[in-house]
């Protein structure tokens, strides 16, 4: 006759949590291990103990202690120096403001400053508060592609290399350009396990595959030469050119806020990690190419589904719009906290207006998107501001500029004599070109009205919103972080990633089995401490 070995059976110095709230609450203890036991009362789930064989509860899953400081790359977490696999992108015109980027890094995230579309001497005081306030901390500053204005594009390079910017991410590029080559390469120094060291890190923002090839390969052999006989770079760093991809990190930007082709996630993300594996074997670069994910990462399912799914690390960007530290205006932060997944649509974007490029803005409460359409179609289907119709002159004079055409001419040529004084001399003779110019200014101004939260342009408010921003406010509903006074970065960012580390668990569990009810799989966002400020610090 044969005995029957006991099945493994819990004993822990607490008894296990009961019912929906406890079980909930006990897998939410995510820096130990947790196991599902069935007693006499059914089933039930403790945190920390051991196993051993007794007649009172048999363990019928475990999952181990998987915080969010274990989701995505560690080689992230050490490149920049943060402690989670998490970024906040930049959005331009310092709505991704300095102290949006200071939060960020004193909480131990990466934030991104938006200095696309600011004078030099803005950013300049930007980098300089950074320098003073977060010293040795991580940040990145924004380089946007900028086609209709290079000047700009080179100034802050310019600005990035004089203060010694250690990370740009670089966004919207349509093809490489000198500038971005010449910050990565005036970072290259001979050194390292592997021969070459790049001080200058570089995080390039893609959404098509021909884009995130460039970046993967090695700097262009014209262009390293043409910025060594400029004297812009050293022969030493011409050199090592060659033995380096122009960026450490792709962040694949999927359905997002402003520049976006609204390509979904779950399609676009193994493409481009299987783009990069590829290039990897194909060139063999010693130090692997990161692949990190953006758009549509407004809850923490959408966070953990990214890493499932392969992202060295997450970015986000329009739920952090409607955060406190966010450079726009009180009114704006209320309207995103009212947005829901359909109210976003696309429209013409100022800095590549002659292009025909369109990004994401939220149509909700605005007539912006219809506004700048129409203003797009007149500047293709018309030769310049004196080819306009009259009543179609007039009805735009007054319905979206209230002035006369020319009056606002008088104000773009101010404008541009100090920002680029280069869009006027190629404006001079060219009708078209002085109409684009004309045009992007109620473009430009709707952002600025959005920003300064101009009541009597409220109609006018350009602001750049993804789906992530509906998909957000669906999930805070009913908690504390349902108003926008309660939003701080480093606060979503905690709840997000605590709650893709939540869902992790949730997954491992499944595998094993178990059925879990929607009251035990939604995390559940705590109460903020006395302060208000939940997030870790670190840091001054």
């Amino acid at each position: 006759m044969t005995t029957e070995q006991p099945r493994p059976r819990w004993s822990g110095p607490e008894a296990p949590a009961v019912g929906e709230t406890g079980i909930q609450e006990t897998l939410t203890r995510l820096d130990e291990a947790v196991y599902v036991v069935r007693g006499p009362y059914g089933l039930g789930a403790a945190a920390g103990g051991g196993v051993r064989a007794d007649g009172e509860h048999e363990i019928i899953a475990a999952v181990p202690a998987l915080g969010p400081e274990r989701l995505g790359s560690a080689a992230f977490l050490a490149t920049y120096g943060v402690r989670q696999a998490y970024m906040s992108g930049a959005m331009a015109n310092g709505i991704a403001s300095a102290d949006l980027v200071i939060a960020m890094a004193r909480a131990g995230f990466l934030g991104s400053y938006g200095a696309a579309g600011l004078l030099p001497e803005t950013v300049e005081k930007a980098l300089l508060r950074f320098a003073a306030e977060i010293p040795g901390l991580p940040y990145a500053c924004n380089l946007i592609h900028s086609p209709s204005e290079e000047r700009l594009e080179r100034t802050a390079v310019d600005l990035c290399l004089r203060h010694r910017v250690r990370c740009v991410e670089a966004s919207a590029f349509l093809r490489l350009t000198p500038h971005i080559v010449r910050y990565r390469l005036a970072g290259l120094r001979a050194g390292g396990p592997h021969g070459v060291v790049a001080e200058n890190k570089v995080i390039a923002k893609i959404s098509r595959t021909e884009i995130a090839e460039l970046f993967m390969r090695p700097a262009p052999e014209p262009m390293v030469r043409a910025l060594l006989e400029e004297g812009a770079i050293s022969a030493e760093q011409a050199r090592l050119a060659a033995r380096v991809p122009l960026a450490d990190d792709i962040t694949v930007e999927a359905d997002s806020g402003g520049h976006t082709d609204r390509r979904p996630l779950p399609a676009q993300l193994p493409v481009i990690i299987r783009q990069r594996d590829a290039l990897m074997k194909e060139l063999g670069h010693p130090v692997r190419i990161r692949v990190g994910a953006a758009g549509g990462i407004g809850t923490p399912e959408a966070a953990w589904a990214a890493f499932a799914m392969g992202a060295d690390y997450v970015v986000t960007g329009s739920v952090n719009q409607a955060c406190v530290e966010a450079g726009t205006s009180e009114k704006v932060k209320e309207m995103l906290a009212q947005a829901d997944l359909a109210d976003c649509e696309m429209a013409p974007a100022a800095d590549m207006f002659e292009l025909g490029v369109e990004l994401q803005v939220l149509k909700r409460a605005t007539l912006f998107p219809m506004r700048a359409r129409l203003l797009y179609e007149l500047y293709r289907d018309h030769d310049g501001i004196d080819d306009l119709p009259a009543p179609v002159r007039t009805r735009i004079e007054q319905q979206i500029f209230r002035r006369p055409l020319e009056d606002i001419w008088q104000d773009t040529v101010t404008y541009f004599e100090r920002r680029d004084p280069a869009q006027l001399a190629r404006a001079a003779d060219t009708p078209k070109r002085k109409a684009a110019l004309i045009f992007r200014w109620y473009l430009g101004m709707a952002t600025r009205w959005a920003t300064t939260g101009e009541a009597d342009r409220a109609v006018d408010y350009q602001i750049w919103c993804g789906p992530a921003m509906g998909s957000f406010n669906s999930w805070t509903r009913g908690t504390y972080l349902a108003a926008p006074r309660n939003r701080r970065v480093a606060d979503v960012a905690r709840h997000l990633m605590t709650g893709a580390a939540f869902h992790q668990r949730l997954s491992l569990l499944r595998a094993a089995g178990l059925a879990l009810s929607p009251a035990i799989a939604d995390y559940p966002v705590p109460q903020p401490s006395g302060d208000g400020d939940t997030s870790l610090r670190v840091g001054p």
